[in-house]
């Protein structure tokens, strides 16, 4: 469904991403790890076609930039960037006519009703609490029901019962064959939901593992996370081994 190959960013010389390759198969979900300023919205960004870039990405065969790629890529970025002179419900239209949507308001009531936002639907953008921004948010990368879907920490600012919904979406979603990416630097929050775990650090994936190969290893996620995070940044990068010593890292989070 979605191929990443040899993608590389730079923000003049600062490297934001640097060589990244991954694929995604259709049908699963693939948890994108690392912490802060690891380059993980950077390459979502990129994929998306918000960024330009070094290197190729598809999306269905498709270059990501393309009308075709478009049709079946969704996006909920980490912030939430609302009108504020348009209502919850108005931010919900706009967005199916865009996409052509038919017989939309099922649709509608449903997302609002599910993360609990049907009775703020005469509320403005600017008069949610960040919390109802959020939400809407998720409900506006919902609505389109992509064949894939991208979420950049889509948890964070979340209630309890808004993560157990998002959580049981995710699930849905997997079980009706949709792809999904989901970034993130709280482990704990994508726990027992994924099928493929990424971790990145210093703009490159370091480890990239399936949930049966960890099984096998008797590690969790969050160890592993850990195993290449810390021992990476204990790393005296500046000594002649440094690379080598970075590659094994990352060899033994495939191997896990």
């Amino acid at each position: 469904m979605l191929q990443v190959s040899h993608v590389t960013k730079k923000y003049g010389k600062t490297v934001a991403c640097s060589d990244v390759s991954f694929h995604l198969d259709p049908g699963s979900v693939t948890v994108l790890l690392g912490p802060n300023g690891a380059g993980k919205s950077t390459i979502m960004k990129s994929i998306i076609g918000f960024l330009r870039h070094e290197g190729e990405i598809t999306v269905a065969g498709f270059p990501n930039k393309s009308p075709e790629a478009r049709r079946v890529l969704g996006y909920v970025p980490e912030m939430p960037s609302l009108y504020a002179n348009l209502t919850v419900l108005e931010h919900m239209e706009f967005l199916a006519r865009a996409y052509k949507m038919n017989d939309y308001k099922a649709r509608i009531e449903e997302l609002l009703t599910r993360f609990e936002l049907a009775d703020k639907t005469k509320k403005f953008g600017d008069e949610l609490s960040k919390g109802m921004q959020q939400k809407l948010n998720l409900c506006l990368g919902l609505l389109p029901d992509p064949e894939m879907l991208m979420m950049d920490e889509p948890m964070i600012g979340l209630d309890p019962h808004a993560i157990k919904q998002l959580k049981n979406t995710i699930e849905e979603m997997r079980a009706a064959g949709k792809t999904l990416l989901i970034s993130t630097h709280i482990i704990d929050s994508v726990d027992m939901l994924w099928d493929r775990a990424l971790i990145m650090q210093d703009g490159t994936i370091k480890a990239d593992v399936t949930r049966s190969e960890l099984d096998a290893s008797d590690r969790t996620l969050e160890e592993l996370f850990f195993d290449v995070t810390e021992n990476l940044s204990r790393e005296d990068m500046s000594h002649p081994d440094a690379a080598a010593k970075g590659e094994a890292a990352a060899q033994e989070g495939k191997k896990a």
